[in-house]
């Protein structure tokens, strides 16, 4: 399960938001539902997710009608705020999202678009395991309005899944992948490398077969080792090795290289997308509700444990599932908390998450003091120099390598 959730005010228990937000009716709208179901707990993550044995309070059959009384809960705040806009992107994610019904995310998903609206185009993605995607799944879910799905293949190689406690098999991601275009989804991979025991030829191997896959995007994270996690634990005693970090920047640089060479082009540091044939664009096919998320747009997310965000106010929603259950029960808000960062927290954030997208960061809007520290990242081949010229920051392939150290430059 995740750390403890962050300290901060206590949210109103009837979900309504501060007269005086300076909501903007014009910043995009997205909504996310947090699905907090694992049949296994994968030894990385220390995402906010529960097996079959900690679901103590709170039953998975009832979960789509508890986090519609969510959504109505947003409708009614979003509303009196005068802030309701149609969803231009919705995400399911967990967990396994599609451990639950396929009826039941469709359900949830009308909710939010009865609630709120879908904007004509609008990107509706859910998350899966491959071992839990079938053609009747995938149909269902086209059906219900879902346009993309995103694949949890992580590695194909067997001893790599096993280090990484997945429990499907590398040939089902090919069947979900199928199976998912025959319904006529845009389909995203996801990958994990530096898992302990993988190596350059593991990686390879993986890169290789997630491009067979013909996917339309890719996504390529560097194992992270999260305190309280049981692969931490694992390291910690000497079990497995600590992930080696030259190892791993050897891996992000194959990775871009075989990407660029078929097709892709990286939008964000660990992101790639493919271009739509004829487009003219070789980023038609990026996530666009992470782009909100980088971008500082505005969403809610309903589930426990979600985190939203409106015109600068965050908040928080209780971590169990039964916790969020009782409080629904009773008409509550299950917000746990809510902050309204400053201005110094604020451009922190808006430079670490900006200058992580091939778009870059506008110079003007890196601190004024700091702003001269950027020739000093040109010279050490971190920062672009035709772009700093041109007035914006983008990161070279060194600099995505060393992007908190180019952060840390442009906000100490």
């Amino acid at each position: 399960m995740a750390g403890p959730l962050p300290l901060g005010d206590p949210a109103p228990v009837d979900g309504r938001l501060p007269a005086d937000l300076p909501i903007d009716p014009a910043v995009p709208f997205s909504a996310y539902l947090h699905v907090p179901f694992c049949r296994v707990r994968c030894g990385y993550c220390d995402f906010n997710t529960y097996t079959s044995g900690e679901l103590r309070g709170a039953k998975q059959e009832d979960y789509a009608t508890t986090l519609i009384s969510e959504i109505a809960i947003a409708e009614r705040a979003l509303g009196e705020a005068g802030a309701l806009r149609p969803m231009d992107t919705v995400f399911f994610g967990g967990g396994t999202p599609t451990l639950l019904p396929a009826g039941d995310l469709a359900r949830m998903l009308d909710a939010a678009a009865s609630a709120f609206g879908l904007a004509e185009g609008a990107e509706v993605t859910v998350e899966a395991n491959p071992d839990t995607v079938t053609p009747g799944v995938v149909r269902t879910l086209a059906d219900a309005g879902v346009t993309r799905l995103s694949i949890g293949m992580q590695s194909a190689v067997p001893h790599v899944l096993s280090a990484l406690d997945r429990t499907h098999r590398p040939e089902n991601v090919q069947t979900a992948v199928a199976a998912a275009k025959d319904a006529g989804l845009a389909v995203s991979v996801d990958l994990i490398y530096g898992a302990p025991g993988e190596s350059l030829g593991d990686w390879e191997r993986s890169l290789d077969a997630a491009l067979e896959l013909d996917s339309d995007h890719i996504s390529a994270y560097a194992l992270i080792i999260e305190d309280g996690t049981k692969l931490a634990r694992q390291i910690r005693r000497g079990e497995v090795p600590t992930p080696d970090d030259d190892l791993q920047a050897d891996m992000y640089e194959l990775a871009d290289s075989r990407l660029a060479a078929a097709g892709f082009e990286w939008y964000e540091v660990s992101n790639w997308a493919r271009s739509s044939a004829g487009s003219g664009s070789r980023q038609d096919n990026r996530s666009r509700h992470n782009l909100a998320y980088w971008r500082g747009s505005d969403w809610w997310g309903f589930g426990p444990g979600a985190h939203s965000h409106v015109a600068g106010l965050r908040w928080w929603n209780v971590k169990h599932p039964a916790a969020y259950a009782q409080r629904l029960a009773t008409s509550e808000s299950p917000a746990a908390g809510t902050e309204r960062p400053g201005e110094e927290a604020r451009m922190l954030e808006r430079v670490l998450l900006l200058s992580r997208l091939a778009e870059g960061i506008a110079v003007e809007d890196l601190p004024a003091g700091n702003r001269s520290r950027v020739a000093g990242l040109i010279a050490d081949g971190l920062v672009d120099p035709a772009s700093a010229l041109g007035g914006r920051v983008r990161l070279t392939l060194r600099g995505r390598l060393l992007a908190d150290a180019v952060v840390r430059a442009l906000t100490d």
